[in-house]
């Protein structure tokens, strides 16, 4: 049995986006864990894995953001794919390799096969691989550093085993890079595979800096020397080369939110445009713009 996860905080964005993947991807005998956040990120997926811990013939649970729709009606059956290999412990539908901290996106990208929807239909950016004939050659699903968090499947030797790290802080930032090193650093694997989701998120990446560099520094200490390649980089770890860094960090996505608004503005302009030249209107009045754009021509020669 595949149980599913939620910890909500907006019962509206439940309902809209969470529910109705829960609906497209479960089984029939699929349990639906649910309810009201407890607390942080960390506090609500932990309760949830306990209840989890509980349930017989369990296969897997896979924790959802309540902003992140599940469009994918063989969802189970790739999950029990991937989880044949008993040495799988995360699986994610967006995955990097050679991630050393939780910028998670400064590694290498190896998979995404999901939306980000920040409006209606129609405003999104569709990611690396969501479309199957426009790959890139480097594009795979396989073993990775680390997945994003908003969609997670875990198996049932995970939910027993892992459990994320309320320490690092009562916010959202760093808990599915600390949770996926716990993973690793236990021997298991975290992998991708092709989930079709989509993520109805804001532009807005960094809206918490502070916070960010808070959970940057923590999660950097905790395996500084712990795994291999996480928080290397020049200098010594003194608080200031620590801070240095989160705050480079912080930045970048808030330059990378920034870029995702201009687009959005330039494919929103786009679209009117077509919408408008490829209306009736437009058309019938055609031979009416060039008689006058002709007038203009004369007139400016006379």
């Amino acid at each position: 049995m595949i149980a599913f996860g939620c910890s909500i905080t907006s019962p509206e964005d439940y309902e809209r986006f969470a529910a109705p993947g829960f609906r497209l991807a479960a089984e029939p005998d699929s349990a639906i864990l649910a309810g009201p956040a407890a607390g942080s990120i960390f506090t609500s997926y932990n309760q949830i894995l306990d209840k989890a811990a509980q349930l017989e013939n369990l296969e897997a649970l896979v924790l959802v953001h309540q902003d992140a729709e599940i469009v994918d009606p063989d969802f189970c059956k790739k999950l029990r794919r991937v989880l044949e290999d008993p040495d799988v412990g995360v699986v994610g539908c967006v995955g990097a390799i050679g991630v050393r901290s939780i910028a998670w996106w400064e590694g290498s990208v190896t998979w995404a096969s999901f939306v980000h929807r920040y409006g209606k239909p129609g405003e999104e950016f569709p990611s690396l691989s969501w479309d199957a004939d426009e790959l890139p050659p480097y594009a795979r699903t396989g073993e990775v550093d680390t997945v994003d968090g908003f969609v997670l499947a875990v198996s049932p030797w995970t939910v027993h085993n892992v459990r994320f790290d309320e320490t690092l802080g009562e916010r959202l930032h760093g808990y599915d890079f600390d949770f996926c090193l716990q993973v690793r650093a236990a021997g298991r694997k975290v992998m991708t595979e092709d989930f079709r989701v989509i993520h109805h998120h804001s532009l807005e990446l960094a809206s918490d800096p502070e916070g960010w560099v808070e959970a940057h520094i923590k999660v950097s200490e905790k395996w500084d020397g712990r795994m291999p390649g996480v928080g290397v980089a020049g200098g010594d770890w003194k608080l200031r080369a620590r801070r240095a860094e989160a705050e480079r960090a912080a930045a970048r996505a808030q330059a990378i939110s920034t870029q995702l608004q201009t687009e959005m503005r330039a494919r929103e302009h786009e679209r009117a445009l077509k919408e408008a030249t490829e209306s009736v209107s437009w058309r019938i009045t055609r031979p009416l713009r060039q008689l006058n754009a002709m007038r203009r021509r004369r007139a400016a020669r006379g």
